[in-house]
């Protein structure tokens, strides 16, 4: 067996369950399997490989579920692919085959049972790998972050649960202006490379990776720039996507028989952990533009953001959404939520008239991070934090932000009843960096890092 050539990463992990990504490569039109076998930490004995079919529709990628696992368990697996003598082979007959796996061993822990205990994440976005020919321009530099993380999470108590990059894994339209790719071998060339880069994947090959697009994964600012001939360019970049992004994620279900659903209804997903649920948005395909009804979440979505805020018990709900909630920016705004600000006020009504507490709006997008907190002139009970973690790697073609990048001075929203008001809770981030969240009983505490690891700032978000 080879070492897979993209992989593998973990994502959507649970209790008892696991998503493993891998990918291999085309063997003059033979049949090719991935596989993967996992033995509990300090077990001598390997369960039987879990194998899939890879194909050329797929890019020789798949995702292959581990199930019945036990909860809060390190696991050791090892991960491969080969092409097999016989052509009429199936995933169940290679079962059978001594196959020899690679020397690799990758590890990774599930979830724990237990509901109120401190758990911790990694956030960030924006991660610019520029793309020459083809080829990585000075790829240790979109890479060297990475190394930090892993650091991090090898030494952080509580654990880290879960990476979540909240947009601009890729940078699909890096040469826009002299060499826009638009076809589907250039862009999933980039997903190959930003993802194979030496230290992203020793960390997303043991700490479960949730993903959500932003513009970048299709082209700058999408869809207002839209035009009919970007129909092909979309087709292209959100088929990439959903194989290297969306695929591992919960946006695809699980069904009876322990294999993913390959069929994919939207690209928003909800995933719990204790009392603390995510909800990650997607708040760039499904936007709605015209006049009379704009919304950048379409109606189902808003919906079910709505259903779950109302209706979760979790302690604590983070809301992904890859471009800023808030607090808007004085130029370039009309690209996030600023420019939807009846659908902004709505989701705020509900939070305040329904009195929940412990929302926090989790994006990135900017190229700089911050927390922020929100209140309404009349109503002291309400209270929502913002927390944006980017750029993981920025452009030197691309501007940092700074707080005299936002509009600070402005009540948010005015409505009958009082205004909504917000002020920074810390410094702006004006460099490459990530955020570490911690989940306690009382607070949540967010340490932003700088790419070598080293701590920038630390701000304490009290818990009601």
């Amino acid at each position: 067996m080879f070492k897979p050539t993209v992989g593998p990463i973990i994502g959507h992990t649970t209790t008892n369950h696991a998503r493993i990504f891998l990918r291999g490569k085309l063997q003059n039109n033979a049949p090719v399997f991935a596989g993967i076998r996992y033995r509990r930490l300090g077990e001598e004995r390997w369960s039987q490989g879990v194998f899939a079919k890879l194909t050329i529709l797929h890019d020789m990628s798949d995702v292959i579920a581990l199930n019945n696992l036990a909860a809060d368990t390190e696991y050791e697996y090892q991960a491969g692919w080969f092409s097999p003598m016989s052509p009429v082979h199936t995933v169940e007959t290679v079962q059978e085959l001594p196959l020899q796996w690679p020397r690799d061993i990758y590890r990774f822990r599930t979830q724990s049972s237990k509901a109120k205990i401190p758990r911790a994440y990694i956030v960030g976005s924006c991660r610019y790998l520029r793309m020459t020919a083809g080829v990585p321009s000075a790829p240790h530099l979109g890479d060297r972050i990475f190394a930090s993380i892993t650091n991090l999470a090898q030494q952080a108590e509580p654990p880290i649960s879960a990476m979540l990059m909240t947009g601009d894994q890729i940078y699909v339209d890096d040469l826009n202006i002299i060499a826009p790719d638009r076809e589907y071998k250039a862009i999933l060339s980039k997903y190959r490379a930003a993802f194979s880069q030496p230290n992203i994947a020793k960390l997303m090959s043991g700490v479960p990776t949730y993903m959500i697009l932003d513009d970048h994964e299709i082209e700058d600012n999408w869809p207002a720039k839209k035009s009919k001939a970007d129909a092909y360019l979309y087709k292209n970049a959100i088929t990439a996507y959903e194989l290297y992004q969306a695929s591992h994620s919960p946006a695809h279900e699980l069904l009876a028989s322990g294999q993913i659903n390959r069929k994919l209804e939207h690209y928003w997903y909800q995933f719990a952990e204790g009392d603390i649920e995510w909800f990650v948005t997607d708040s760039r395909t499904r936007r709605n533009l015209s006049a009379n009804d704009r919304r950048i979440l379409d109606e189902e979505q808003e919906q079910a953001l709505c259903k779950w805020l109302i209706h979760s018990r979790a302690r604590v709900k983070f809301v992904v959404t890859s471009v800023m909630f808030y607090p808007d920016r004085k130029a370039h705004g009309d690209d996030a939520w600023k420019a939807f600000p009846e659908q902004r006020l709505r989701l705020l009504e509900t939070i305040r008239t329904h009195r929940i507490n412990n929302v926090f709006f989790v994006s990135g997008d900017v190229h700089g991070s911050l927390t922020s907190r929100l209140t309404h002139s009349a109503d002291p009970d309400f209270e929502v934090h913002t927390i944006v973690s980017s750029p993981l790697c920025n452009s030197k073609l691309l501007p940092y932000a700074k707080a005299s990048t936002f509009i600070l001075d402005k009540p948010l929203a005015r409505t009958a009843v009082g205004d909504y008001q917000h002020g920074l809770t810390s410094k702006v981030v004006s460099e490459d960096n990530f955020a570490h969240l911690t989940v306690d009983n009382e607070q949540i505490r967010i340490n932003f890092h700088d790419r070598d690891g080293k701590l920038l700032q630390s701000t304490s978000i009290p818990l009601r």
